[in-house]
């Protein structure tokens, strides 16, 4: 029986960052798009409503030439791509699962995810409205991670968590082993492990050497 590895990316794979703050950055809205931060972590817009706010923001501006560099620049994590080769090499399976945007999750597929699933914005550059069906929510993540069970044949029992904050509070109470990777105190007391750096490998370590 092989093991799952579900990886949020705001905050864990990213130190200390999101999607939403590296492609705001390179548009020169900082500060625009830390009061929606500051608005969605206080639970004051839900997650459609700040994906619609972020969309109006960067509408008239945002290329993929934005986002590329966003991606590019951003503080990620080291060892991301050893650890998720040595998940492949074992047979098992890597997914990112994160309520940024599909436009800026997808390239990490090319970073040897297995898969990846996001919050489906309008394609850049931003010509259509959202379409709030779209919009993942911190339960999707549980339901997402349910369907890749049923795609692998795996369980819940075979699932490991890696995650940083309120949004994979109900993945880390429905999975068995999770790691709190620069916690908040909405994932820290539900966490099986966890880890304080910027090396995705010692993260990982703590599942891998606990087998």
């Amino acid at each position: 029986m092989g093991t799952l590895h579900l990886f949020d990316m705001d905050g864990t794979l990213l130190h200390g960052s999101a999607a939403a703050i590296e492609i705001s950055r390179q548009l020169g809205l900082d500060q625009e798009i830390a009061e929606l931060e500051r608005g969605f972590l206080a639970r004051e817009l839900t997650p459609l409503q700040f994906a619609q706010r972020a969309c109006d923001l960067w509408a008239a501006e945002l290329t993929e030439l934005h986002v590329a560099a966003a991606f590019d620049g951003a503080p990620w994590l080291a060892g991301i791509q050893e650890v998720w080769a040595d998940i492949r090499a074992r047979g098992e399976r890597c997914a990112v699962i994160s309520l940024s945007p599909s436009f800026f999750v997808d390239r990490l597929l090319d970073w040897g995810a297995d898969t990846a699933h996001a919050s489906r914005w309008p394609a850049v550059p931003i010509r259509q409205p959202m379409d709030p069906a779209g919009i993942l929510s911190s339960a999707a993540k549980v339901r997402i991670a349910d369907e890749l069970c049923v795609r692998y044949g795996l369980t819940r029992a075979d699932c490991v968590a890696y995650g940083d904050s309120q949004s994979d509070a109900e993945l880390f109470a429905a999975v068995p082993r999770s790691v709190a990777v620069n916690a908040d105190h909405h994932v820290s007391d539900l966490a099986l492990y966890a880890y304080a750096g910027r090396d995705l490998r010692e993260a990982y370590e703590l599942v891998r050497t606990a087998r």
